[in-house]
């Protein structure tokens, strides 16, 4: 977005005014680079004006690539940025989409990918898009949620009513997220996945992740890059890893040996699914859609899982998508303008761009507001989406309640500012995001009045909800507010279909 003359917001660079007009049409891109694959889609949105707002009107997808096997260096310790980049480039001169055309998108990096050493070179393979970019660096909790919408499990757990597990299975990690009345209850993820270990059609070892020689160990085998694996230990691994990954879905009590494969916390084990789904590169196998294999555990790892899950949880479905499920397709942009009583200082801040939006789960409806309590549910935000490690600003979503007195705006913004104190001290903005009237209060008493010191962006009269993302624009001088372009990720609402189990 950028301002010109009187003040009116004009949308990328086409020089289109949102205030002129009732229907927006974008191009959208998403690219998940992943441990095993790659693959982008291209989608066109068109947004239709409700009232101060744009929402989303229809979805049509563009251009589905090619699915790629992720390329890696010889010494398979770096991503080939260069047959990436090829690939991407034949991507969209198959589509007829020129780059300069795309008005936004997303960036994935997910897996083993994310750890690889030459990960952020692979976002300059998009300088070119970087100012429309959502780019995401997907870290565990991002990508098991991710995979979760993106499969149709959260969709399917308001439909269905009952408690839906995805299980999202890929080359270097599966992910696992529990899903009731439409929302992520409990979530974790494990170094499992179908290429811990690649080898060629006489099956020498060609690369060979930590985790992939630790299940070699476990069956009997001390394997390394160049060696012959035997269909047998083969088969061995794939059937380690299932058991492992059952333990880990299934027992509220694990063994040291799964509990020390756990990325993200343990499941409780207090939620039972009553439907199973399976999404990531090993769906495609476990539903039968994929023939073949890839040099990889894919086939016998899928066959390992599909017998333990159904012999635990019977009710096993097809997600909307499978190997697709963490591609964000495109954003979902909605337009809305702030209230006029807003605080931002100094006013340089704005504009700012790509802002991740958390929610923390508390409630403000309290004669009391406990400033210990909300800094831990802001804390546990940042966390639930890999935002606690300060590399970019994030802005917190919240619903006031109650009265505006002197005391609970001081324990609100203590709360905040203490959750959000890693980020402050790295020198990002405090962002807060109401959906109010008194975004210019709660300003105004971070510095004035619990002088706090800090940069601060503070909004009201927005609707957004954690998982968005936002760009704020420079202060409008007509009325003193700022637009707001609210970034929804959207994910494929087709219903589950059940299949036989």
């Amino acid at each position: 977005m950028s301002e010109t003359e009187g003040g009116r917001i004009f949308f990328s660079n086409a020089g289109r005014s949102l205030e002129g007009e009732d229907e927006i049409e974008l191009v959208s891109v998403g690219v998940d680079i992943g441990s095993s694959t790659s693959h982008l889609v291209i989608s066109k949105l068109v947004l239709e004006r409700m009232d101060s707002r744009y929402v989303v009107a229809s979805r049509e997808v563009l251009h589905e690539s090619d699915i790629l096997l992720t390329p890696y260096s010889a010494n398979a310790e770096e991503i080939d940025t260069e047959k990436l980049g090829a690939f991407i480039r034949a991507q969209y001169a198959q589509a007829g989409v020129a780059p300069d055309a795309i008005d936004t998108g997303a960036l994935i990096l997910t897996g083993v990918a994310v750890r690889r050493r030459n990960a952020r070179a692979i976002g300059e393979l998009f300088a070119s898009q970087a100012g429309r970019f959502v780019s995401l660096s997907a870290g565990d909790a991002l990508e098991t949620s991710l995979a979760a919408f993106g499969s149709g499990a959260v969709a399917g757990s308001i439909r269905s009513g009952q408690v839906v597990m995805n299980i999202d299975v890929g080359g270097g990690t599966s992910k696992i997220a529990i899903c009731r009345n439409g929302g992520i209850v409990e979530q974790t993820a494990i170094d499992i996945g179908a290429r811990l270990i690649c080898f060629d059609a006489d099956h020498r070892v060609l690369r060979l992740e930590p985790s992939g020689k630790r299940f070699a160990l476990e069956v009997g085998a001390d394997l390394a890059v160049g060696q012959v694996v035997t269909a047998e230990i083969l088969d061995a691994m794939a059937n380690r890893m299932a058991d492992r990954l059952l333990e880990a879905v299934s027992q509220a009590e694990l063994s040291g040996e799964t509990q020390s494969l756990l990325r993200l916390d343990k499941l409780s084990g207090a939620l039972r699914p009553e439907i199973v789904q399976f999404s990531g590169g090993v769906s495609e196998f476990i539903y039968g859609r994929q023939q073949g294999g890839f040099g990889d555990l894919g086939e016998r790892l899928a066959k390992a899982l599909r017998s333990r899950i159904e012999a635990w949880v019977p009710v096993i479905e097809t997600p909307s998508q499978g190997i697709r499920a963490t591609v964000v397709g495109a954003s979902q942009y909605t337009v809305q303008v702030s209230g006029s009583t807003i605080f931002i200082d100094p006013a340089e801040l704005l504009p700012v761009r790509n802002i991740a939006v958390i929610a923390p789960d508390f409630d403000l409806s309290g004669e009391e507001i406990d400033q210990a309590q909300l800094a831990r549910a802001v804390a546990a935000g940042l966390a639930r989406f890999d935002l606690q490690g300060a590399e970019r600003p994030v802005a917190v979503c919240y619903r006031w309640q109650g009265s505006a007195t002197f005391w609970r705006l001081d324990a609100f913004t203590r709360g905040v500012a203490l959750g959000m104190k890693a980020l402050t001290d790295a020198g990002h903005p405090l962002i807060l995001v109401g959906d109010g009237d008194i975004g210019g209060l709660v300003g105004i008493h971070v510095n004035e009045e619990a002088k706090l010191g800090l940069k601060v962006i503070s909004i009201d009269g927005i609707d957004i909800k954690e998982f968005d993302f936002i760009d704020i624009g420079a202060i409008l001088s007509t009325s003193g507010a700022v637009p707001v372009v609210i970034k929804s990720l959207v994910f494929p609402g087709a219903g589950l279909g059940r299949v036989a189990a």
